[in-house]
């Protein structure tokens, strides 16, 4: 399964980690991915959800 969010579809980005000698080398931005039991297009599941997401109300969550 890919890390991206069910409702917008971010995903991770890549960049540079730079040190104090300005030498680059390769990093990952990851979102920050919450597992939420939620109704998602009408249907009632699983799905990994952005915090982002979460706060704008863009998921109706189910306990």
């Amino acid at each position: 399964m890919a890390r991206r969010c069910a409702v917008c579809g971010k995903e991770a980005h890549t960049g540079n980690r730079v040190s104090h000698s300005h030498h680059k080398t390769k990093r990952r931005f990851a979102p920050n991915l919450q597992p939420v039991r939620a109704v998602i297009n009408g249907v009632r599941g699983r799905a990994m959800v952005c915090t982002a997401c979460l706060k704008a109300g863009k998921v109706a969550r189910v306990a």
